[in-house]
């Protein structure tokens, strides 16, 4: 996959929209366009860089600790979130399905009955990731 061809290079870079929910010169976080669950939000870095193996990953993971902080935050504070799961896949064979690091942050609350493991996207947090995103921003 070439820097050009990679969604979150041109998400990052504000050649595709996004809902962006928190960003900095490093790395932004924007609401998944199929959630898990609502207010289920990917963090990644500006720069290009594959996964936790790459040389830059050291880098690109201390440039994505503010975001990520400021984050869980956001989901907690304006989602009422009581704890908020991060996820994260390295490679084909683990799930990683857009080769960009990325973290996946979704809000949890007391109760909750479908598990995170489940990864289909709930149709009713699709239909209300504008309302979502006013939440967040």
């Amino acid at each position: 996959m070439t820097i050009r061809a990679c969604p979150f290079c041109d998400i990052a870079a504000g050649r595709s929209p996004a809902r962006f929910v928190y960003q900095d010169e490093r790395a932004c976080a924007f609401l998944d366009i199929e959630p898990v669950r609502s207010g289920h939000v990917l963090v990644v870095p500006r720069a290009h860089i594959t996964d936790l193996t790459s040389d830059l990953a050291v880098e690109g993971i201390t440039g994505m600790a503010r975001v990520l902080h400021t984050t869980a935050s956001l989901l907690r504070d304006r989602l009422s979130a009581e704890g908020v799961s991060v996820f994260q896949s390295n490679g084909a064979a683990a799930g990683q399905s857009v080769h960009h690091l990325h973290f996946h942050m979704v809000p949890r609350f007391s109760g909750d009955a479908r598990l995170t493991t489940n990864w289909t996207p709930a149709q009713d947090a699709i239909q209300t990731l504008d309302r979502t995103h006013a939440l967040l921003i």
